[in-house]
């Protein structure tokens, strides 16, 4: 872009560089002319949009898959600035265009690395994967799943900080696990995917986890998992990858073993999360203080370095204290009319869709209380719902396990129970979802009976138990009108059964 044609988004930020293409759409060099800095700036494709209706709810999960990349708190995720809706002054009725404004990161990935210079010392690759493990550790924190981990979206800073791009193509966990583009395929790449995203159901961070298996090996083999001829895809669903010893004797055996367990087929034979693999590479990571590490590619930032001074992962969440023998409860310094102006303002926030405020508000009202108050009973259960609305799963679970707990009412019970099985399933814990939704089958009203079934064939399929998924499945199918939603998926699913070449008619 020459002098004299800068073009201006929303009146603050101006593009300074030519675009170059990334997940979404392109990727522009530009410079914030409020703050004085230059940033990076995504512009997300509209074109498909088609009527008014899609481009409305394009924006409106533009807006929302903006806030919550923002929420990722991580020096290794480049931090969201701004999410701007430019609308054209010369042309207003043409459809206005999607920003999304971020930290320039400067650096190459590990892509272009890997091409240049093939397998990486033990040493760096290792500290690749931890420090990614970190980032993913906040991300699902959150939670979100990246959807999308591969080398062309890993960079390594000229300080040695590995930085993980393109969360835009992440989609916060209980949006729809089984989304898809319009072309019917799952979102993600083929050579990085997980069987479960392959099939289109039971995304989790446990997927994250086997395309980070897949860049591990990468890095230490030189070469994809599954390279040569045949579908990538087909063979992630199938076929067991090669030991990387075969082809790096060099390698540890723990490593190895690793890598092996992070491309399990089933989700629930992989490392329980992004903080156990990372415990898993800390052995083979530099110590505080130690000399250079295996001499690297030349021109790239050692990224060995951040871990002289170690970056640990985010800490798990720790467990909300309730009164118990030698910890006496808090006092109830609330009177009727706070409680009351407090719930009336989450519900404020929460219809505004500021879930994290209306939280925080609710959440003021309970630390300040006792928490056997029976005045807060709604307060809680607006809480938890609260949490479940702004997709904070890992809480939620926390919260509605306790309304469980406490439940009197049959109804109350049932309903408490499926949001605990949603909050499993989206985060991950197949095994225990699905426990959940059988659970509930026996005692459930006919309305629901379709629903929770199908529920247990998505588990059953992101468990890598194809034939049990597609005998569920027949029987919907065989029960329902053909043009029930419920057949109709039924259907789609047993097809890309098919098509994986799992249980067949």
């Amino acid at each position: 872009m020459t002098m004299g044609q800068t073009r201006r988004i929303a009146d603050r930020y101006e593009l300074s560089a030519l675009p170059m293409p990334g997940g979404m759409g392109l990727v522009w060099e530009g410079y914030d002319i409020v703050l004085d800095r230059p940033v990076a700036i995504k512009q997300i494709r509209v074109e498909k949009a088609r009527t008014p209706a899609e481009l409305a709810v394009l924006v409106g999960r533009f807006r929302r898959e903006a806030r919550v990349t923002a929420r990722i708190e991580h020096p290794g995720v480049p931090a969201v600035y701004d999410a701007a809706i430019d609308q054209n002054a010369d042309s207003p009725d043409e459809a206005a265009e999607l920003y999304v404004v971020m930290q320039l990161i400067r650096g190459m990935d590990l892509r272009d690395i890997l091409a240049e210079q093939g397998p990486l010392p033990v040493e760096w690759a290792v500290a690749v994967a931890a420090q990614v493990c970190s980032v993913l550790s906040y991300a699902h924190a959150v939670p979100v799943v990246h959807r999308d981990l591969k080398p062309s979206n890993i960079m390594i800073d000229s300080s040695g900080a590995v930085k993980v791009l393109d969360f835009g193509v992440a989609s916060a966990l209980g949006t729809d696990t089984a989304q898809l583009t319009e072309t019917g395929r799952p979102v993600g790449t083929r050579d990085y995917m997980a069987p479960e995203q392959f099939l289109g159901v039971g995304v989790s961070p446990r997927s994250d986890l086997y395309a980070l298996g897949c860049v591990l090996h990468e890095m230490l083999a030189g070469r994809r998992v599954f390279s040569g001829t045949g579908d990538a895809a087909l063979r992630h669903v199938h076929d067991s990858p090669e030991p990387l010893r075969s082809l790096r004797p060099d390698v540890p055996v723990e490593l190895e073993r690793l890598v092996l367990d992070l491309l399990e087929k089933n989700p629930d034979d992989r490392p329980t999360d992004a903080h156990a693999v990372h415990d898993w590479l800390v052995p083979h990571l530099p110590s505080l203080g130690s000399g250079t590490a295996p001499r690297g590619p030349s021109g790239l930032a050692d990224p060995t370095l951040p871990y002289r001074t170690p970056l640990a992962p985010k800490s798990r969440p720790a467990v909300r204290a309730v009164p118990g023998p030698g910890r006496p409860a808090p006092p109830a310094a609330l009177s009727d009319a706070l409680v009351q102006e407090g719930e009336e303002e989450a519900v404020r926030l929460f219809e505004e869709g500021r879930f994290t405020q209306a939280a925080h508000v609710l959440e003021e009202l309970l630390d300040q209380a006792d928490p056997l108050d029976p005045r807060l009973s709604e307060t809680r259960r607006i809480h938890a719902g609260v949490l479940l609305a702004g997709e904070d799963f890992r809480r939620a679970l926390g919260a509605f396990r306790h309304l469980a707990a406490e439940a009197t009412d049959g109804s109350d019970l049932r309903e408490y129970r499926q949001h605990i099985a949603l909050c499993l399933a989206t985060l991950g814990e197949h095994e225990q979802a699905l426990e959940e939704y059988r659970s509930l089958l026996p005692d459930a009203p006919h309305a629901e009976v379709v629903t929770l079934r199908q529920k247990i064939a998505d588990l059953l399929l992101a468990l890598h138990r194809a034939s049990e998924a597609a005998d569920l499945l027949r029987s919907l199918v065989s029960e329902l009108p053909p043009e029930h939603p419920a057949a109709v998926r039924s259907r789609e699913l047993l097809n890309r059964i098919q098509l994986a070449g799992g249980a067949t008619e």
